[in-house]
């Protein structure tokens, strides 16, 4: 890759990731108390919060052995990502982490924006493998698919803030000059 083609890259991927950080932190910023741990749907506000910061600061990450947990994860649970799949009976581990708080939340988003330019740039984009056993792409693809499943999360959630609360969430197109706050 040329260095030309990889500066303007690995630009476009810092600005993505800072306007879908962005878009997220504003989507749980607006959330109403009621709504944040509302058990009418199946993944909670928090939950589907949580589990795109949760990916967003994995696939950050070089390669699995890299990623080092966020202070406040909790991981003695089956489904640290905070969504529910299947329960393994023989594990006594509860299946999904306690109810993460919005100010919690909010800071992860924080930690996951303070991540990203340093996390994009240590990235091999050549790579023909991702870095994790279980995504068999190259890193570059694998970047592009952590964007649109954090993405997929904030739109799922303004489009959840509408419905339930008549809120909106501004829309993010790249960098925001200025980072939520």
């Amino acid at each position: 890759m040329s260095p030309d083609l990889d500066a303007a890259l690995r630009t476009a991927l810092k600005n993505q990731y800072h306007a879908g950080l962005a878009a997220l932190t504003e989507a749980v910023r607006l959330c109403p108390e009621e709504l944040w741990d509302d058990a009418d749907y199946t993944n909670r506000f928090w939950q589907v919060a949580y589990h795109a910061l949760f990916f967003t600061h994995l696939y950050l990450q070089p390669r699995l052995e890299d990623w080092v947990a966020w202070s406040e994860h909790q991981a003695d649970v089956q489904h640290e990502d905070g969504i529910g799949g299947p329960a393994d009976a023989d594990s006594d581990k509860p299946l999904i982490p306690d109810p993460y708080t919005k100010s919690q939340v909010l800071t992860y988003c924080d930690f996951c924006r303070s991540l990203v330019d340093d996390g994009v740039d240590a990235l091999d984009l050549t790579s023909a493998e991702s870095g994790f056993y279980w995504y068999p792409v190259s890193k570059v693809e694998h970047q592009l698919v952590n964007l649109r499943h954090l993405q997929h999360h904030a739109a799922q959630l303004a489009d959840r803030l509408r419905n339930e609360a008549d809120l909106g969430v501004r829309w993010v197109g790249t960098r925001p000059k200025d980072p939520p706050g």
